[in-house]
């Protein structure tokens, strides 16, 4: 059973937590973390980008001058591609982008890239955090747990205060134990959660 140092807010160690091995123990599955990271950039697609193609321009139904002898290029219509206002040769279409993932496959991926922030150290649990929403309250924080890169932070409902606390800060990005996804793992070099943040997620995700 893995286990993880707890620190206060203050930086000073505060003991150890014990994980689930179903949870932060899993072997790392580089392809079903890809497939997952996929999933989730196109199901925020919009797929709502429209043009039109020659056939679908208004006009231009009449030949614009006569087929030969006027020393001009032949031209067919004033609404082919290579005329201003024309149509768009390959024109984007309105289409759905979503991908789906089956829920063993999603929980697999998450424990997968919780799991490796484990192994890699890049994962710091902290017992609590007691801010005032103010930037600079965050920032100490931050300061104290000696990061310095772009970290995700994981909360719990009951941590309001910390996700508008961090609301401002640039490399700082906070995301509720109900909504983390493996994204939000792996497009951030540091993760911090609360203890009761990894209780969450642990009650949550494991076998």
């Amino acid at each position: 059973m893995p286990s993880v140092k707890v620190y206060k807010q203050t930086g000073e160690e505060a003991g150890n937590l014990q994980l689930d091995d179903s949870v932060f123990a899993a072997e790392y599955n580089e392809a079903l973390v890809h497939q997952a990271v996929v999933a989730q950039r196109n199901n925020a697609r919009q797929g709502t980008k429209c043009a039109l193609t020659r056939t679908e321009v208004r006009g231009g139904g009449i030949k614009p001058w006569r087929q030969k002898g006027t020393g001009r290029a032949r031209q067919g219509s004033i609404r082919s591609p290579q005329w201003t206002g024309g149509g768009v040769v390959f024109a984007p279409k309105p289409r759905d982008f979503s991908q789906k993932m089956n829920k063993q496959a999603k929980r697999g991926a998450l424990c997968s890239a919780l799991s490796e922030k484990l192994r890699a150290e890049e994962l710091t649990v902290v017992d609590e955090i007691k801010i005032e929403p103010k930037t600079k309250e965050m920032v100490k924080v931050l300061d104290a747990l000696k990061i310095d890169k772009r970290v995700l932070v994981v909360v719990t409902d009951a941590d309001e205060a910390v996700v508008r606390a961090a609301g401002n800060l640039q490399n700082v990005y906070t995301v509720n134990s109900r909504q983390i996804s493996v994204y939000d793992l792996v497009a951030n070099a540091k993760c911090v959660m609360t203890r009761d943040a990894v209780k969450k997620i642990e009650e949550a995700y494991k076998a």
